[in-house]
């Protein structure tokens, strides 16, 4: 954020924007992008990009950029004002609409596609009998692998959100009773 903005912004807020964008490039997102999604996020209201780009210090070509790949990730959307023709953005709110609207962009930009690649060597792999058991093996086990956790993931996203509170909140109940040795794991022996 550049310190020749016009609007300033409360320290907390604006430390909150710059950590938020850092954290972004370490998930393989543009620090603006997660800038413009910080700020929008604690907004109390709907913003315009020139006021995005105001109160961020970023090139209004960026912002709009930036704004684009929200709407498309949908952690952001358009909004209409009464009496004003411009276009006016908010975010997502709610936490748990925007955790799994970014698992879901990035399942379908990340792990899709090295599932459908996966699937290609296994089939040129099966074709070639240069290609040792052991590296079909090992082939297989990750396709499987990745297919249990596609699996796992549908089957998350059908559940409602308080099933899905319930079920991470039990995390150390649920890990304490599949260690060896817990009265669960000497049930199934």
């Amino acid at each position: 954020m550049s310190k020749t903005t016009e609007a300033t912004l409360p320290a907390a807020v604006e430390n909150f924007i710059l950590r938020w964008g850092d954290m972004g490039t370490h998930w393989g997102i543009n620090r603006s992008i997660a800038q413009i999604h910080a700020l929008l996020y604690l907004s109390e209201h709907a913003l315009t990009a020139e006021q995005i780009s105001s109160q961020l210090g970023i090139a209004r070509s960026n912002v709009s950029n930036s704004l684009r790949e929200l709407v498309v990730w949908k952690l952001v959307r358009r909004v209409s004002v009464r009496g004003d023709r411009r276009d006016y953005f908010e975010a997502e709110t709610d936490l748990w609409e925007i955790v799994t609207r970014i698992a879901e962009g990035r399942k379908a930009r990340e792990i899709d596609p090295v599932r459908l690649a996966l699937k290609e060597c296994i089939a040129e792999a099966e074709a070639d009998p240069e290609v040792s058991g052991v590296a079909m093996t090992r082939l297989a086990d990750m396709m499987a692998f990745i297919d249990t956790m596609n699996h796992w993931y549908a089957q998350m996203l059908t559940l409602p959100k308080s099933s899905l509170v319930a079920l991470i909140s039990m995390g150390a109940r649920v890990v304490r009773a599949l260690r060896p040795g817990s009265r669960m794991e000497r049930t199934k022996e």
